[in-house]
């Protein structure tokens, strides 16, 4: 196989699955792991793919959102349990920030009637909360998007720099274990980006099919993660790293 027919072979596989490990290319296309790594480096390059720990994935382009409904249906045991763990975390006086993503209102849910302040951009998290009455919740306000059911734009923006948290619980679209957690819509990366600066610990809300994962927008580097809340499919490979990078990481046991 020559070179320009090992680059498309390698940019089918890797389109067609996601993501691929190099070892897994070394094998498919017979040469040498280190073969495969220039490969991918300059294939990089070139904008056709993206490297990860350990192999390549497929770039994302997509900016829009998945609809609220759709993201509901998805990993929702893993969400429950993920966001039942993240209550444990939430003291009694606690000032928190809650994003809008599923996993969030799956965590106002079980969070219980206890003096807590939550500011949030959510709709249905704000709904949920509005039944505790121990519970002082701060919407946001601003620009409603029905496609995602949260606020978003300069004066949700503007309303998130009055305040200041003890913790921030975020999910996003993409984990990527060089270059930090993602969005697929930059407003709601915005978002995401002001709670993470607000707050003096965040906790990264993630299930195992977030990782690997390169989205469209940056919302931070892992320099201002403090803890990953994750499920028992996460490789380990993964969890080890960030480990490495000090970052406290709670993983469930497998039910």
């Amino acid at each position: 196989m020559i070179v320009a027919e090992r680059y498309q072979h390698i940019l089918r596989l890797v389109n067609e699955k996601g993501s691929i490990r190099v070892t897994e290319l070394s094998q498919l296309c017979k040469v040498t792991e280190e073969t495969i790594r220039r490969d991918l480096g300059r294939l990089e390059s070139e904008g056709r793919l993206m490297r990860s720990y350990g192999g390549a994935m497929r770039i994302q382009p997509q900016t829009t959102e998945t609809s609220y409904q759709l993201r509901e249906a998805i990993h929702v045991t893993e969400k429950q349990r993920i966001s039942a763990e993240a209550v444990k975390y939430v003291a009694p006086n606690d000032r928190i920030v809650l994003d809008a993503s599923t996993t969030a209102w799956h965590m106002a849910s079980h969070l219980p009637d206890i003096p807590l302040t939550v500011l949030t951009n959510s709709l249905k998290v704000t709904f949920v909360l509005s039944e505790k009455k121990n519970v002082t919740v701060i919407n946001t306000g601003g620009i409603l998007v029905s496609n995602s059911l949260s606020f978003l734009g300069p004066l949700a923006e503007q309303a998130l720099e009055e305040y200041h948290v003890n913790k921030a619980f975020i999910s996003c679209k993409g984990v990527h274990m060089e270059r930090g957690i993602s969005e697929s819509n930059e407003l709601q990366a915005r978002i995401k980006r002001k709670m993470v600066g607000m707050a003096e610990e965040v906790y990264l809300l993630a299930d195992y099919s977030k990782f690997d994962v390169q989205a469209f927008t940056m919302i931070s580097g892992w320099n201002q993660i403090h803890h990953l809340i994750t499920d028992a499919q996460t490789p380990a490979e993964y969890t080890q790293m960030l480990q490495r990078k000090f970052i406290n990481v709670i993983q469930l046991p497998e039910q």
